[in-house]
Parts: C-alpha cells; structure tokens; sequence
C-alpha cells in the first residue's frame, strides 16, 4: 500500500467524505449542496425518489461525472489516490451485454488495475476470478457468454468482479434491481460479508421495504441530503416524506 503523505488527507475518519458537491446537467442541478459522511465498515443505502440523484451521487464520486463544485475523499484521500482500492458495479442497464466475452473473462477484468497495461493475465489471475465466480455460486458459468445469462446470473459476475479487485469500498447501483429473490438473498449476504469482514458496502437501493433488514447506514437523498446517519436513527416517516413529498402515500409513509 503506498505510504500516506499526510498533507493530503482531509477527513481520514470516514470511509467517504463528500464536501459542497454539486452536479448540473444542462444547467439544471442533479446534486446541490451535498455534504455527506459514511464510516468505515459499514453497509450503507443510498436511497431516494426516481430522479433524485442517487446514481449521480456515485458517478461523481467515482469521478464518472465532472461536478461543477465540491470534493470528495475516501479515507481522507483524493480519488486519484483511490483508483485501485475502490470496486463500482454500474446499473445493468448501462452495461452493453451483446459484448462477446466470457464470464471469466469479465471477472478477470477487474485485475487488470493491479495488472497494469503490458502483463497480460495468467494462471494466478484466472484462479483468481474462479475463486471470486465460486463465491457468488456462478463457477460452473466460467466458460459461458455473459449476453447468455440471466439477468441475475449477469448481476453475480459483476459482484465476482468486484470481489476479485479486493477493495477497501464497493460501490454498487441498483445490485438487486430486476433480480429473483433467491439472487438477491446470495447478494445481501456476499455484501454483509463483507462489511463484517471490516469492508466498506455503498449501495444505490430501490426498496424501502427491505432497508432496516439489509443495511446499517442509510443516506437519503433528494437532489439535497435529506438525512443520513444509522438506519435506526435515519429512517423515519418524517425524514421519508421530506424526500418523497406526494409519493409518501404510494410507498406507504403515514
């Protein structure tokens, strides 16, 4: 790990510190103001209304999206600093599964960081991302087209993916969205896992009903923060009719 140079630290306490981020898409802001804090070790929901700017939220802080004012670290580091200690699994919907490749080979794609761009992977490598395929129950998918899997079959080789990066924080949009439940049972317990293993777990989610039993940590979003903090102490009625506003009634928000 390369050494720390302590002039660059800002907010070394939190595993993601987000300062006056605000991000605008033809003028019209997507993200204002934001001032976020997520500790280490825990498994946090980035929850909010369609349109809200959850997905934003990570592209921004991934440095996918360019922001128009603010910053971001992670451990007290710019991202620049983080590149290869981070794991993002994007929306299926952004991913172009007609690509032909292999499942393996989408797994041992995200060694290619520590790999750099002239050692090609080899034998250590691909019992890498067979180890990571066999943690999410898809070893025996190895040798399949990625565009002939399930849509949960896809959303567990990309979480193979992201394992096999061994990071410090996974950043995950939308993992259980359009899965069966027994995928989404294997993937919040793969993330737990990895939480009580001291990892940090982000996750874009979309299920209000499902928050308290899978995450600890809940960042409620609305174009601003509307309340972030531990989940028993951040998800209220008050706080989801703040971010939801009409819509309080059709997610059932008394």
């Amino acid at each position: 790990m390369t050494p720390l140079d302590p002039a660059r630290l800002h907010e070394p306490q939190f595993a993601l510190h987000v300062e006056d981020l605000t991000v605008s898409y033809d003028d019209a802001p997507v993200l204002w103001d934001i001032d976020l804090d997520i500790p280490p070790g825990v498994m946090a929901a980035v929850v909010g209304p369609n349109g809200a700017g959850k997905s934003t939220l990570l592209k921004a802080v991934l440095g996918l999206v360019k922001p128009v004012a603010g910053h971001v670290r992670l451990f007290g580091r710019p991202l620049s600093d983080m590149r290869r200690r981070i794991a993002y699994v994007p929306q299926r919907s952004g991913v172009d599964w007609d690509f032909p490749t292999t499942v393996i080979d989408v797994v041992t794609m995200g060694l290619y960081g520590q790999l750099g761009w002239f050692r090609r992977p080899g034998r250590a490598e691909r019992a890498k991302a067979q180890a990571a395929l066999a943690e999410v129950g898809m070893q025996d998918y190895a040798g399949r087209q990625i565009g002939a899997l399930s849509g949960g079959q896809q959303q567990r080789v990309f979480l193979a993916r992201a394992l096999v990066q061994e990071p410090e924080i996974f950043f995950l949009d939308e993992p259980m969205a359009g899965v069966d439940a027994p995928t989404e049972r294997a993937i919040v317990a793969i993330l737990k896992g990895l939480r009580d293993a001291g990892r940090t777990v982000v996750v874009v989610h979309h299920d209000l009903q499902t928050v308290a039993d899978y995450f600890d940590w809940l960042v409620l979003l609305n174009t601003r923060i509307i309340a972030q903090g531990p989940v028993a102490e951040a998800y209220t009625p008050e706080a989801l009719r703040a971010a939801y506003g009409g819509q309080a009634a059709l997610i059932g928000v008394v």
